[in-house]
């Protein structure tokens, strides 16, 4: 049986998640967020931290009004039409041949790994610009 703290912080963890996955591109300020959630400076730092552990989020730490805090963001974006749209496989011949293990894998395929890099990259441009200002 759950103990009903663990309840409550599984409900607070889904709310951070969920605010910051909101907040997009920009982020969400850690100070911003524990005091949407109506918690202490501390529980905002250990459920932030319990999601960095996950690899469902990013912090960078950030000067905000003369105080160090941290800009959250989300790492596992969901799948959409548009987040896939200009995949190489949609268009590659050897789609159905294409199984990982085999001679031809995604796991080698020049064209998958250049449009991931170029994802990436892109992401990367975006936190550099938002962390300078």
């Amino acid at each position: 049986m759950k103990d009903i703290n663990d309840i409550s912080k599984k409900k607070l963890e889904r709310k951070a998640f969920r605010l910051i996955h909101d907040a997009g591109g920009e982020g969400i300020l850690q100070s911003e967020m524990r005091k949407i959630l109506g918690v202490r400076s501390r529980e905002g730092s250990r459920i932030a931290i319990k999601l960095l552990k996950r690899g469902s989020i990013e912090r960078l730490k950030e000067l905000h009004e003369s105080r160090w805090t941290y800009r959250l963001f989300f790492t596992k974006k969901p799948a959409t039409i548009d987040s896939i749209m200009n995949c190489p496989c949609m268009a590659c011949d050897d789609i159905y041949k294409c199984t990982p293990g085999r001679f031809i894998s995604p796991i080698n395929c020049p064209r998958l790994t250049d449009w991931i890099n170029e994802g990436t990259e892109k992401d990367k441009i975006k936190k550099i610009r938002i962390s300078v200002h």
